[in-house]
């Protein structure tokens, strides 16, 4: 018969009545205010977490947007040093340019070039050359 009754306390647990003494109730507060306590913690850290989240993601994406902005400087940045270059050598141009102006050998050759100007006993002509290309090349294609 014993057998039979652990048996039957081993199958249901639950027909067990707890005494209800001082000490047992204060060790179910104990174990109340530990669970409530690891409940809370639980809470905590995944607050925790989920700013550090929050935070590590917008640390990431400000890291992203600055260096494509720093790729858009550079690439700027490029662009405006071969401009340079190429202001800088129409400089050097003008430059000499205005050192030849100051030649008055050059203004007279430039004279005679451009406006037709002749010195004495000089006879001017003017062939158009750029007419007659143009025409020969119009009539050999029709």
């Amino acid at each position: 018969m014993r057998d039979l009754e652990q048996k039957q306390q081993r199958k249901s647990p639950a027909t067990v009545a707890t005494i209800q003494t001082e000490y047992v109730r204060s060790q179910q507060k104990k174990a109340n205010r530990k669970n409530a306590r690891k409940v809370k913690l639980y809470r905590r850290l995944t607050v925790f977490a989920v700013i550090v989240a929050i935070t590590f993601g917008g640390l990431t994406q400000m890291l992203i947007k600055q260096k494509q902005v720093l790729a858009a400087k550079e690439q700027q940045q490029v662009e405006m040093l071969s401009q340079l270059e190429v202001v800088q050598e129409e400089q050097e141009m003008l430059k000499r340019q205005l050192a030849k102006l100051d030649d008055d050998d050059y203004i007279a050759k430039l004279a005679r070039k451009e406006y037709f100007l002749s010195e004495n006993n000089e006879i001017i002509f003017s062939v158009p050359e750029n007419k007659k290309k143009i025409d020969k090349k119009d009539d050999g294609k029709e």
